[in-house]
């Protein structure tokens, strides 16, 4: 079964709320600075998220990582 990894770059979020949209189960926007957080991701770098998501996943956050005004969010072959 392949790893399908989900990566944030979340100092350049601009809290647009799209990802959220896309998928409510991954994502929430912060309420002390307005960002978006990946529930259940690890800090591999500074601001940098990572999450290991499912197949049923990706499609949903293929559509946040396309639509997301600043390119923070990358859908990977792990």
């Amino acid at each position: 079964m392949p790893k399908i990894k989900l990566i944030q770059y979340r100092e350049k979020c601009i809290g647009c709320n799209v990802c959220y949209e896309a998928s409510p189960s991954n994502w929430k926007i912060n309420e002390e600075d307005g960002k978006a957080d990946l529930i259940g991701s690890k800090e591999t770098k500074k601001d940098v998220f990572v999450k290991d998501i499912s197949l049923d996943e990706v499609e949903e956050n293929k559509i946040a990582e396309d639509n997301c005004p600043v390119g923070i969010i990358h859908v990977e072959d792990g």
